[in-house]
């Protein structure tokens, strides 16, 4: 029956010698020392591509236009390379001109600071830390 426990034998050193010397032999049986390495051919390889700013890898291969004019292409804004807007978020900021004039002389739309000696004699003694006259 399976619920009953055993009692476990424990091995004499005689024993626990012929076990670690079979292991030994084993060992020493399926060793093999490897001076030649090679790739596996049933295996893929993974190419390594070189570096791309590399000035001795690039000397073979002339320039490819096509990609040249993508890179240069994918460059640009998005107002160079549309006529439209092409999400909504690109909407808000496509027209550049302002929709009124900026005529700086217009007192309608420009409120300038104006400067008073009353105002420069405040400013002046908010600078210098007088509480008294706020």
């Amino acid at each position: 029956m399976a619920g009953h426990p055993r009692e476990k034998v424990i091995p004499d050193e005689v024993h626990q010698n012929q076990i670690l010397r079979e292991l030994y032999l084993k060992e020493l049986r399926t060793q093999k020392l490897y001076t030649q390495y090679h790739v596996n051919p049933l295996r893929k390889i993974h190419t390594i591509t070189r570096k791309p700013m590399s000035w001795h890898d690039n000397l073979e291969e002339p320039a490819d236009a096509r990609f040249l004019n993508l890179i240069h292409h994918t460059a640009q804004g998005p107002r160079k390379k549309y006529p439209e807007t092409q999400t909504e978020n690109q909407e808000v900021g496509w027209d550049l001109e302002p929709l009124v004039n900026p005529e700086r002389h217009d007192r309608r739309l420009n409120h300038f600071r104006v400067c008073s000696d009353i105002t420069l004699y405040k400013a002046k003694t908010w600078g210098l830390g007088d509480d008294r006259h706020k």
